[in-house]
């Protein structure tokens, strides 16, 4: 049996990639809601082209609010909600059928590849994010980085949709990221105010300043966050341990870092960790360490940040080995990773070419 899907969208002001975003799900059979919450760029005649169902919404300072508006205005039960700057890239919709009948109380996570800058360099990051659910049955709650919960307290699983996006937020005109990261801020802000030891908004004020390159501004939240009780089985708990390394790489303060390999025993298992700690072990000249947190790094599947447990910690491997005058086993290592260009270069510079 065929379920019926409506696709959510809230918007204002981004008429570009609001077409992008539209073109990618024009060709799925599902009815698409669009809710404006204030353009002035033509974002509502755009959007009239692909869908009829298209509505203005009075913004204030809410996205739950919002949501929760698109959400009244679908016909259908089950809700797949995307951002504007989320493109489709692939949505096998058998498999998603098959997947909601079997789980017609629970919550679908769509895959979403990130694209965004760190110290200056082009990354990428991958992450399940939860989007479909039924209606009847969920609601968001948060002024902002709202969640998905249950309208009548409770439980629930999460299931993987075959739902594939490339999230182009953190890309893209300085000044809108800037004007879209004040509004965020100042929206987690509010937040923090009403509930100061919440570590997932603490964690996301920190991710917000990790993202603009603000690592100085973002330590003190996640530092903070840290210090409170956490539920080690969540995913964004080692999420604030990450970005807090890096956050301390950043702004050169290697040492302090040092503290983080006290969680090995929490985290080894995770490929973002073991690279972040090989970076730390690297910087604190502790070679042995760093080469033997990478190569740990490499043997797990998944990661969040590409690269990080294959070519990326491969490169870095190399690098110690060259510095250390092992210049063979540094081939042997920037060989292993393909086509990354920092490793063609170290091969290039070994063989003195």
């Amino acid at each position: 049996m065929k379920n019926k899907i409506s696709v959510c969208i809230i918007t204002k002001n981004e008429a570009h990639n609001l077409e992008i975003c539209l073109e990618r799900l024009a060709k799925y059979d599902y009815e698409i809601v669009v809710i404006d919450t204030g353009s002035t760029d033509g974002s509502v005649e755009l959007a009239k082209k692909y869908t009829d169902k298209v509505f203005d919404f009075v913004w204030v300072d809410d996205f739950s609010a919002a949501r929760n508006y698109a959400i009244e205005k679908a016909t259908n039960e089950y809700i797949l909600m995307i951002d504007t700057d989320e493109f489709v890239d692939d949505i096998d919709t058998k498999l998603l059928d098959k997947l909601i009948s079997e789980n017609p109380e629970n919550v679908g996570r769509m895959h979403r590849k990130n694209f965004y800058q760190s110290d200056g360099k082009e990354m990428t990051s991958n992450e399940y994010v939860n989007r479909l659910f039924p209606k009847s049955l969920f609601h968001y709650t948060g002024r902002i980085h709202e969640q998905i919960t249950m309208i009548v307290d409770g439980e629930y699983k999460t299931y993987i949709a075959p739902v594939f996006t490339t999230h182009v937020g953190y890309k893209g005109d300085s000044d809108d990221r800037a004007k879209k990261a004040d509004r965020n801020l100042r929206l987690l802000l509010i937040e923090l105010e009403e509930n100061p030891d919440d570590p997932y908004i603490l964690y996301q004020i920190g991710k917000a300043y990790f993202y603009e390159q603000k690592y100085k501004e973002a330590i003190p939240y996640l530092e903070h966050a840290m210090e409170l009780p956490l539920d080690l089985s969540l995913e964004y708990v080692s999420n604030i341990v990450i970005t807090y390394g890096y956050c301390l790489i950043y702004t050169e303060r290697t040492e302090d870092a040092m503290m983080l390999s006290a969680l090995m025993d929490d985290f080894g298992e995770n490929a973002d960790y073991l690279f972040v700690m090989g970076l730390i072990y690297m910087y604190n000249a502790m070679f042995e360490q760093a080469i033997e947190s990478f190569l740990k790094a490499t043997t797990i599947n998944k990661c969040t940040v590409e690269g990080v447990n294959s070519y990326a910690a491969f490169y870095n491997v190399g690098v110690i080995l060259e510095c250390l005058e092992d210049k063979a086993n540094a081939m042997l290592y920037y060989r292993k990773c393909g086509e990354y260009e920092p490793a063609k270069e170290g091969i290039a510079r070994i063989l003195g070419v």
